[in-house]
């Protein structure tokens, strides 16, 4: 199978890279990283990146089309010849993720017409605004379309989907591979439990990086030199 994780300028990478580690480890799984140019693509937070070795020209057809979220979704929002190659890569998929609000791209490009989802906290309202039945839900299935909440899920979204593809028994291995068992020291078991004062620091944070995101020119492509310890 052929997996491509849509990149973006200002995504978040805990939402490519969580699905990243479960699905890429599936047997035969081939694993591609691709953007609208082959470029080196900054995260929000401008402190690392990735690069995209292929482009929405180049990437050619996929099984598994994953796109994360991120503050960045705003831009890609605004790019209707984006929206329309990610439209026509989906056709041909298997299986198309959307995980956070990166699920909004989706909606946007169409492909949720008619299904139901999840997506972000803080994201619900916005996602309902395309017409998707919104489920509050860590991840979810409608069709081929697999959604994950916010961030993290898109671990316990990608170990779903592997049980999906390959069976309860790949499911299980792989989380055993990666070891995952969360027990976090805050035992909230979900956003609405969060207190009242965490959950308007978050959504201010998100709309400020969305903010800030928009008042650049873009990060994508931009050059990064390294250099070597003295």
């Amino acid at each position: 199978m052929r997996l491509g994780i849509f990149l973006f300028d200002g995504l978040t990478l805990l939402d490519a890279i969580g699905g990243y580690e479960v699905l890429a480890r599936l047997p035969g799984m081939e694993t591609v990283f691709f953007a609208e140019e082959e470029v080196l693509i900054a995260a929000d937070t401008r402190a690392l990146g990735l690069t995209a070795t292929a482009s929405l020209e180049n990437i050619g057809s996929l099984d598994i089309l994953y796109i994360p979220g991120g503050p960045g979704v705003d831009r890609v929002l605004k790019k209707p010849h984006v929206l329309d190659a990610l439209r026509r890569l989906d056709v041909g998929t298997t299986w198309t993720v959307g995980i956070c609000n990166g699920v909004g791209i989706l909606a946007a490009a169409g492909m949720l017409d008619g299904q139901s989802a999840t997506t972000n906290y803080f994201y619900r309202d916005d996602l309902a605004e395309y017409g998707v039945d919104v489920v509050p839900e860590r991840y979810h299935r409608s069709g081929k379309y697999v959604t994950g909440a916010g961030v993290s899920a898109s671990i316990d979204t990608g170990l779903y989907l592997a049980g999906e593809i390959g069976g309860e028994m790949a499911g299980k291995t792989l989380q055993l591979g990666i070891e995952y068992y969360p027990s976090p020291p805050y035992q909230e078991t979900a956003p609405e439990e969060a207190p009242d004062r965490s959950k308007a620091l978050v959504k201010a944070v998100e709309g400020m990086s969305a903010q800030i995101l928009a008042q650049e020119p873009g990060f994508a492509g931009r050059s990064f030199e390294w250099k070597s310890p003295a």
